[in-house]
């Protein structure tokens, strides 16, 4: 599995033998220096570029190109050498652009010789730099790594060179550039747009048949519902000088359009333009960062847009917690390494020498930390003036019980694209937020843990407090999903054997958006888990069958969700794996499962229950940092979308879906 780096992060090499690729959209120069443990070149013959190429165990490219690949044998390298450095620079003197900015992100990728990426990086954030340090690979105890870098000079390869302690800097770079210069000729620009003439040129020379997407009309949302597309009928060719149209539009014998032209090979459905771009930013200050927009990112609707600009947000503040916790890992490792070097001489012990290196290498690791905090504070500041821009302008699906626009709400007609099931956040950064965002419908249930964790804040809770929480956040659940979709288009289900759920419960019975009452004791149970069940065979033997319409009169089509309350209390062992049943097999067809349970109290059926509780996503009453992305692998803090004290707001959107349910008679 590729890992993609982002500035600051480290990945191990399995591999020794490698081939570093460099992709941009111009011709660029790439480089590579060899460095000592603590960094330093010791001279020009370190140094590889295309006027040298070569060095043990590396070779770069010996001219500008728009893709690069360096080979790289870190077994080949001298003993000597503890880092290698990749490095990109924008020729100079040839006429092309003179500074990244101007460009696409180059993009680098260390593979193995099979050509499976091991890491890659892209390099953003570069405007008037004209060279760049890509990355680097470095060795730590034996094991070889590679960082993300993304180092930028605006001065060129002469600040780039200098800045690693290389006297004979400038002289280098202009006999790097020099070199360059005459093998410039040679270099591989960057592909050409392929034209319509050239991408159609194996097709009839006839005139297309004129497709629903080929009308001049603008896209529909991928979102709606699109009919088969009809017969476009012919437009009448108008009269040259304004008279009437020649009403005689027989076509003639052997003219092409006579039997519908050439095949149009366009799908019916598929959009052939792209989403309408992000509203644009109102213009910033001098030397301030932009205003942040609601919205600010691609999409077909206002929906869309947003969704996709929380999940940029989250991103964001993955890539920059990331970066911080490398670059704190890497000043950890780089004190360690003076103190050992210093205090390895006995002599250095004696006097005053150890604590002074000590002092001084402390003193160099708080410098890269506060460096680094400086830069997480600048992105986690610009990621909250975004949040607060963004937060008010969510649908109701995605805010918050607090968010002012369920004052305003009414039941929807279409079904949105995500349902908010919490916030998450990051230790670095308490002040921040991200909304969690689900897409719909789901793709598993949802289990509420009711058990004991240990909790972030200190606070205890009892056993009948979290059973209490949990169910209150189960109910939250329950209530936004039923808002969320159009009025009958989704049913809940309670069971409550013990019938402990019922305060809880009070604002799902009183306004009569459930299914039945709660269903009690055993026989309850035993009830709607048969009927659910019996709904996921005979819905499952009509799609596979490829009969839908083969299901019985009157069967509700609607989703469902099942909310289990006091798990295991009133199951028995058919009704447990029923219960499984469902967890596996009903989100396929429509039935989903809602659990409100504490994993303990199950103990007693063993490994039986662990497929179920690893089928469901686990969210807890209480904030709680469980959830990991398997993406950068940071420990997420959750917190349930509880609704504010004394709010009615619960109440009065589960009134309005009611009454929309009985004039839909649902």
């Amino acid at each position: 599995m590729t890992a993609e780096l982002v500035r600051g992060q480290n990945h191990p090499l399995t591999q020794v033998r490698l081939e570093i690729r460099v992709s941009a959209g111009a011709p660029i120069v790439a480089g590579a220096t060899l460095g000592d443990e603590d960094g330093r070149i010791h001279g020009t013959e370190w140094v590889a570029h295309p006027g040298s190429p070569t060095l043990p165990g590396l070779e770069v490219s010996r001219q500008a190109a728009a893709d690069h690949r360096l080979a790289v044998d870190l077994d080949a390298v001298p003993e000597a050498v503890h880092r290698v450095s990749v490095l990109l620079a924008l020729p100079t003197g040839v006429g092309g652009p003179v500074r990244f900015g101007a460009l696409a992100a180059p993009f680098v990728a260390v593979t193995g010789l099979d050509g499976s990426e091991v890491a890659s990086y892209t390099i953003t954030g570069l405007d008037a730099e004209s060279a760049v340090i890509a990355l680097e690979l470095y060795r730590r105890q034996g094991a070889w790594k590679v960082r993300a870098i993304g180092q930028g000079y605006a001065g060129g390869l002469a600040e780039l060179l200098a800045d690693q302690n290389l006297p004979e800097a400038g002289p280098l770079a202009g006999r790097i550039n020099e070199a360059v210069a005459q093998g410039l000729a040679r270099s591989v620009p960057a592909p050409p747009s392929r034209t319509a003439d050239t991408s159609d040129r194996h097709r009839p020379q006839t005139a297309p048949a004129v497709g629903p997407d080929q009308n001049g009309t603008a896209p529909t949302s991928p979102y709606g519902t699109q009919g088969a597309p009809g017969p476009v009928p012919p437009t009448p060719p108008a009269a040259p000088y304004g008279g009437q149209p020649p009403q005689n539009t027989t076509p003639a014998q052997g003219d092409p359009s006579a039997t519908g032209g050439g095949v149009n090979y366009s799908h019916p459905r598929r959009q052939t333009a792209p989403p309408p771009p992000a509203p644009p930013a109102p213009p910033a200050q001098p030397g301030q960062p932009g205003q942040p927009v609601a919205g600010d990112a691609t999409g077909w609707s206002m929906e869309e847009r947003l969704y996709n600009q929380v999940w940029g947000m989250f991103e964001d503040l993955a890539r920059t917690a990331a970066a911080y916790r490398s670059a704190v890992d890497f000043a950890d490792s780089r004190m360690e390494k003076e103190l050992d070097h210093v205090l390895s001489d006995p002599r250095s012990r004696i006097g005053g020498q150890g604590d002074a290196a000590r002092e001084a290498a402390q003193a160099k690791r708080a410098q890269l930390v506060d460096q680094a905090r400086a830069g997480l504070d600048r992105d986690v500041a610009q990621l909250k003036a975004e949040s607060d821009v963004v937060e008010p302008a969510l649908p109701p699906a995605y805010a918050r019980w607090d968010n002012p626009v369920w004052h305003a709400y009414r039941v929807p007609m279409e079904t949105p694209m995500a349902l908010r099931l919490g916030d998450l956040r990051l230790p670095e950064a308490e002040e921040l937020s991200i909304p969690m965002l689900v897409r719909l419908p789901l793709e598993r249930g949802l289990w509420i843990d009711s058990g004991q964790s240990p909790s972030l804040d200190g606070a205890f809770h009892d056993s009948h407090e979290l059973r209490r929480l949990a169910l209150d956040a189960a109910v939250a659940h329950a209530a936004r999903l039923l808002a969320v979709y159009p009025a009958g288009d989704f049913t809940v289900h309670v069971i409550d054997p013990a019938g402990s759920g019922a305060q809880a419960l009070a604002p799902l019975v009183q306004t009569g958006v459930l299914a039945g009452p709660p269903a009690a004791g055993a026989a309850g149970v035993t009830d709607v888990l048969g009927r659910l069940t019996q709904r996921v065979d005979l819905v499952q033997m009509a799609v596979r069958g490829g009969a839908p319409e083969s299901l019985p009169p009157g069967f509700d089509t609607s989703e469902q969700l099942l909310i289990v309350n006091d798990f295991p209390h009133g199951f028995d062992d058919r009704a447990v794996n029923q219960l499984r049943y469902l967890a596996d097999e009903g989100p396929s067809v429509g039935v989903h499962l809602m659990m409100v349970a504490d994993r303990e109290e199950a103990s007693a059926y063993g490994p039986l229950l662990d497929p179920l509780w690893r089928s469901l996503l686990r969210l807890t009453p209480v904030p709680e940092d469980h959830l990991a992305d398997p993406w950068v692998g940071h420990a997420w803090t959750y917190e349930p979308p509880l609704v504010p004290p004394g709010s009615q707001v619960l109440q009065q959107v589960l009134t309005q879906v009611a009454e929309a349910r009985r004039a839909w008679n649902r």
